[in-house]
């Protein structure tokens, strides 16, 4: 594979990285689970940087660039929902878009104009109204929402829905990525820091071994995310998710284990990645989902081979 930008990427993947730093320090005065981002989101909005995808010259891979960009951020902005699957559905359908599976709370649901309603192996489209939504309190760094109302819900067709399905995977994968640096960075600056025994912490060598493997699963589920944007494929959707969710699993108890029980605490940055994190790892079934897709897509009707 080979994932060398254009000209035209690279020009706006600058442009987004340049965007982000302005939003990378966390308020002295925030204490909360949950940092929004709106000004973030207004200028995405005005820049139409969530239409990227819809773009020939930037294409999914832009836009799956971009969701891992703003996911490293400390600010909860619905981006890849936007950015990945509204072009695959309409680009004209309003955003902010959420996902709903089994009726449970979602991200995003209680601000959203767009809901994705997962029952199943179903998948329809509706718009709710202020009263259909209601914010939800949460320990995950997301605004959280659930749907209190009767929706008019549009079911997609088969097709559509596989399509849709396979998108939602590659959101999730991209988005994870983004999330496990951005966790692994906030860590290493810790150990850089926090002594013991007279030694920062990033000085002793079983610390170190831990944290390089925690990079090498991190981009890993980068590369995967950024494949399965590319080719569009189930298969490789599929794969990016499964392994996005089994390694953050593992992240997540590692870097807390790093910073010890202050990493528990909200004086402390860590959750505003980690919880986030915890949130994706239940969507779209879970890891099991993920593995019975990649049994489906990756190894179904493939004759048997002995070495």
């Amino acid at each position: 594979m080979d994932f060398t930008l254009t000209s035209d990427q690279a020009a706006l993947t600058g442009a987004i990285d340049r965007m982000a730093t302005q939003f990378e320090s966390i308020p002295t005065e925030f204490d909360g689970f949950v940092l929004e981002g709106r000004e973030l989101e207004q200028e995405l909005e005005n820049g139409q940087y969530f239409d990227i995808a819809a773009i020939p010259e930037m294409g999914p891979i832009a836009a799956a660039l971009a969701v891992e960009r703003l996911a490293r951020l400390p600010c909860a902005v619905e981006v890849a929902l936007s950015m990945l699957v509204r072009p695959q559905l309409d680009i004209e359908l309003p955003r902010p878009f959420a996902l709903v599976e089994a009726g449970r709370p979602g991200r995003f649901v209680a601000s959203a104009r767009t809901l994705l309603i997962v029952a199943d192996d179903s998948i329809g489209i509706a718009h709710p109204s202020p009263d259909d939504v209601e914010a939800v309190e949460s320990l995950y760094a997301y605004p959280m929402g659930k749907v209190t109302g009767a929706l008019s819900i549009r079911a997609l067709p088969a097709e559509d829905a596989a399509r849709v399905r396979t998108w939602l995977r590659v959101a999730c994968a991209a988005e994870i990525a983004g999330l496990l640096q951005a966790a692994i960075d906030v860590t290493v600056e810790h150990l850089s820091v926090r002594k013991q025994f007279g030694r920062p912490l990033g000085s002793f060598q079983a610390l170190r071994h831990r944290m390089a493997e925690c990079a090498v699963l991190a981009g890993g589920v980068r590369r995967l995310a950024l494949k399965a944007a590319w080719t569009g494929d189930a298969g490789d959707a599929a794969l990016a998710a499964l392994h996005a969710q089994e390694s953050a699993t593992r992240v997540i108890y590692d870097v807390h284990q790093m910073f010890g029980a202050m990493g528990m605490t909200l004086e402390m940055s860590l959750h505003l990645w980690t919880y986030r994190m915890k949130a994706l790892l239940s969507e779209l079934g879970g890891r099991g989902a993920q593995a019975a897709a990649v049994a489906q897509y990756c190894f179904d009707n493939k004759p048997a081979r002995i070495d």
